[in-house]
Order: C-alpha cells, then sequence, then structure tokens
C-alpha cells in the first residue's frame, strides 16, 4: 500500500510518500510565503525520485489544519485535486495529531500553534495519543488551567510562548504518522474542508 502525505499547515510543506510501513521519500523545508508556488512541484519532484506517480497511490493523508489560513488550503487543493481527479482514497487529521505522535516521549502531549493576541491552537493527548482535551482555539490561560491536575507534560511547539519557556521542537515523524493513520476511514474529497478551529480575519471584522 502507497501513502502520500501532505502539511503545509505551517510556513513548512511536510510531504512524504510510504510504502508498506516504509517510508520512500520525504520533504520537510521551510518556504514561508513562496510555499504556494513550490508545493506542488516538490511534491512532484518525490514521485520522480521513486519512479512513481499519483495515479500510483492508493491514499492521501492530508493535514486540514489547524494553523496558517493560506498554508491549510494549500495542501487541501493538491490533495483533493489528486483525490478526485485519479479516484483516490483521502483522509484528514489535525495538524495538532501529528504533533503530538511525532513525540517520542511516554508522557501526556500538549501541541499547540501561536494563534496571536493570547490564544493558542492547542489539544492534550495521552502517551498513547489518545485525546485528552480535543484540539481547540483557547487562550493560553483556559489551556494552562485544564493542565493544573496534570503532573507531568511536554509542550511541542515551534513558536516562542513566553507562558511556556520549556518546549520541544516539532519535527514531524512522518513515517510514524501515516503508519498510525493509515487505516483511518476515508471521505468524499468534496468533503474535505479546511479546520481552522476559529473564524478567520475577515469573518471577525464582519461581527
Amino acid at each position: 500500500m502507497r501513502l502520500l502525505y501532505i502539511d503545509t499547515s505551517s510556513s513548512f510543506l511536510y510531504s512524504a510518500i510510504v510504502e508498506n510501513h516504509t517510508l520512500l521519500a520525504e520533504v520537510k523545508e521551510e518556504y514561508g510565503q513562496s510555499l504556494s508556488e513550490v508545493a506542488l512541484p516538490r511534491i512532484v519532484s518525490m514521485f520522480e525520485k521513486t519512479n512513481l506517480s499519483a495515479k500510483d497511490i492508493d491514499k492521501i493523508i492530508v493535514v486540514n489544519g489547524p494553523g496558517s489560513f493560506t498554508g491549510i488550503r494549500i495542501g487541501l487543493t493538491i490533495a483533493k485535486v489528486y483525490a478526485w481527479s485519479l479516484n483516490i482514497p483521502i483522509t484528514t487529521i489535525y495538524s495538532l495529531e501529528a504533533m503530538a505522535m511525532s513525540s517520542k516521549k511516554e508522557m501526556v502531549h500538549v501541541p499547540m500553534i501561536n494563534a496571536r493576541r493570547g490564544y493558542v491552537f492547542a489539544g492534550v493527548y495521552d502517551k498513547d495519543y489518545q485525546e485528552i482535551v480535543k484540539p481547540q482555539h483557547i487562550t493560553i490561560e483556559a489551556l494552562k488551567e485544564k493542565l493544573r491536575d496534570i503532573p507531568e507534560y511536554e509542550v511541542i511547539t515551534n513558536d516562542e510562548l513566553e507562558e511556556f519557556p520549556e518546549r520541544e521542537s516539532y519535527n514531524p515523524d512522518m513515517l510514524k504518522i501515516v503508519n498510525y493513520w493509515q487505516d483511518k476511514e476515508p471521505i468524499n474529497p468534496h468533503a474535505v474542508n479546511p479546520e481552522y478551529l476559529k473564524l478567520t480575519e475577515a469573518e471577525e471584522s464582519k461581527l
């Protein structure tokens, strides 16, 4: 079984091709504002290096948020076009799930992304990656309150947050992520939508 993993929810492109639990190729590169221009060519380059094409993929796993509004749309667009045009099963996961899954520590995992203005996107997962607190847009103070009764946990983030000075950087283990989620139920490509977990700035302005 060959799987394609895509995560463009930040300024990084994280993508991999996995076959029968073996990592064939991966990309972990930061592109910033040029992500929209280089994401598809870099994914195509992975196919070329492995002598495969998109039609050889049996399933796509794509991150649908939270994170960068623009970045999320880039990855979803690529994944949905592949899935719809080539009739490839597709499923989604949260970026926070991928962050927790990449940890090598057997303890409670708290992946988070700075959402500015005193807010973060965060979730809380036990050592077996089961959800304790569902992914959400939450104030830092409210999150700290939810963590008050947890004696030991690790914060996973690539953002600097004064309230959480001790943290583990996020370095995705894409083989582990894909192997864990490869049997997740596929969904209709047209039903694959961003999970921003908050209103966009334009929507907030209207309100």
